[in-house]
């Protein structure tokens, strides 16, 4: 068994199979064997695809990543004939019959899918804490979450399962696990990556996939393969100059960064996250960067009510969709109280209550394009509290109660008044990767600080629309002067 697996990137995997040092059989057993030794304490892989990975390696394997481990979320990215639950039990059984497109990309450019990741149901939670699939723990500490939605992703690469993951990001979900986590995770562009054909847009435009890794080359690379609209895309963006894999060689240049450690969509700063951001702001002035302390002007209120309201609209015809999938009308019992209720948000919501909360969102997209005039990222931490111990966000009896009575009396005025409720404090401890989803832009959160308590603290930069270069100049930049990859959560059991 190759014993030195975990000492490398994935890009190094394929270079060790592309010299003949290994076989992409050696690598699939390695991840195997990972899996099955680790994967029972942190329930991060729910659906194994052993057989079909040995398979894939009898094949000729080409691309950056030919032979290399590779696990995929289980949410939006169809694999034919495996299971797609998006962990709700409704869902249990449904096999879709085709990859999609940017599936088919990742089997392009040489990845070898071995497995499935958890995930919350539909992905509304920024825990991954799924009543069907379970709770997945967070590697640094098994009390903590790994983040969400794409924990499973996370906790999978940071045991060391694989060398990097699939995730999807509709409001931080692969910034918010990779700081939780200790990872590199960048949420592309609006565009950026294709989307399953089933979705066409995603949360009204806010979910972008792209992967999560230990190293930014691994991330650059992946996008160098995966980028680039599929047929009747409907959103575009400018194709980058150059590969993104060589902006990791080009020094950035001194760029203007402005930086905040305040709560973009809630009401305080944990002072673990306050110690992050100022640390990264340091060491940017000492690689000659100008630092300078500012944040956009948001109306933070009304950008929290149209961000969940668009949720819930999607959320409402997910349920829709899922009911179709299965050929049976859904019921409450299929779903999870949250996962339902957003579901009755949305069917109550009117066309004018969308319309608004679609015009909130342009209108804090153009905001933002102005701010970004005066500077070249924005930096804030990636998470406003350190990673929360799992069952946070669990339901009180009292809310419970509140969740049955709206699904029995599903009255607009009610379903309102939970919304505006909901909107007070949901963000509290994630409050600032939303932002870059309904403007569209590029963020990455980089794993530069850890607390006290042994927990990751990432730090976020957010580019100007289509910006995904700079972003990688900076982490390859950072990478050199403060290196993370050597990192390792402590062994337990």
């Amino acid at each position: 068994m190759f014993q030195e697996y975990e000492n490398h990137d994935g890009l190094g995997l394929a270079e060790l199979v592309r010299d003949g040092e290994v076989q992409a059989k050696d690598l699939v057993d390695c991840a195997v064997k990972r899996i099955e030794a680790r994967n029972p304490r942190l329930n991060a892989v729910v659906h194994k695809m052993y057989d079909q990975a040995l398979a894939a390696c009898r094949q000729p394997l080409e691309g950056p990543f030919a032979g290399v481990p590779f696990l995929v979320k289980d949410l939006l990215a169809a694999v034919a004939g495996e299971p797609l639950t998006a962990s709700c039990a409704f869902l249990d059984g449904f096999l879709p019959g085709y990859d999609s497109e940017l599936v088919s990309r990742y089997r392009q450019c040489g990845l070898l899918l071995v497995g499935k990741t958890n995930a919350p149901e539909f992905g509304v939670m920024p825990v991954t804490e799924p009543a069907f699939r379970g709770a997945t723990l967070n590697p640094w500490n098994p009390n903590h979450t790994p983040g969400g939605s794409s924990g499973g992703a996370a906790a999978a690469v940071t045991a060391g399962l694989v060398p990097l993951a699939h995730g999807n990001d509709g409001g931080g979900s692969i910034r918010i696990p990779a700081s939780c986590c200790g990872l590199f995770g960048l949420k592309p562009t609006r565009g950026r990556n294709p989307l399953d054909v089933s979705l066409c847009e995603g949360w009204g435009g806010f979910v972008q996939d792209h992967v999560l890794t230990r190293s930014v080359r691994d991330s650059a690379a992946a996008l160098d393969a995966t980028h680039g609209p599929d047929s009747g895309a409907p959103f575009h963006v400018p194709w980058p100059e150059r590969p993104y894999l060589d902006e990791l060689a080009r020094e950035p240049g001194p760029l203007r960064i402005a930086f905040s450690s305040k709560s973009l969509f809630g009401n305080s700063t944990h002072p673990d996250c306050v110690a992050a951001v100022e640390d990264a702001a340091k060491l940017c002035a000492s690689l000659g960067h100008q630092v300078e302390e500012a944040s956009p002007e948001i109306d933070k209120a009304y950008l929290i009510r149209s961000y969940l309201l668009m949720i819930a609209v999607d959320v409402a015809q997910a349920i829709e969709a899922a009911g179709q999938a299965m050929g049976r009308t859904p019921t409450a019992d299929g779903f999870e109280p949250q996962t339902w209720t957003l579901g009755l948000i949305g069917r109550k919501a009117s066309a004018t209550d969308y319309a608004e909360a679609i015009e909130a969102t342009r209108m804090a997209a153009r905001g933002l394009a102005g701010f970004f005039e005066s500077c070249d990222l924005f930096l804030t931490p990636t998470l406003a509290h350190p990673p929360v111990s799992l069952g946070y966000f669990d339901l009180t009896a009292p809310e419970s109660i509140q969740l049955a009575v709206l699904r029995r009396y599903p009255v607009k005025a009610l379903l309102d008044k939970a919304l505006d409720e909901l909107s007070k404090d949901v963000f509290e401890s994630t409050a600032n990767t939303m932002l870059f989803n309904m403007t569209g832009q590029p963020a990455m959160s980089v794993p530069l600080y850890w607390s006290g308590a042994g927990l990751p603290i990432g730090v976020q930069f957010a580019a100007r629309f289509g910006d995904e270069a700079r972003l990688f100049a900076l982490a390859g930049q950072l990478e050199r002067a403060r290196p993370w990859f050597h990192k390792r959560p402590p062994k337990r059991g």
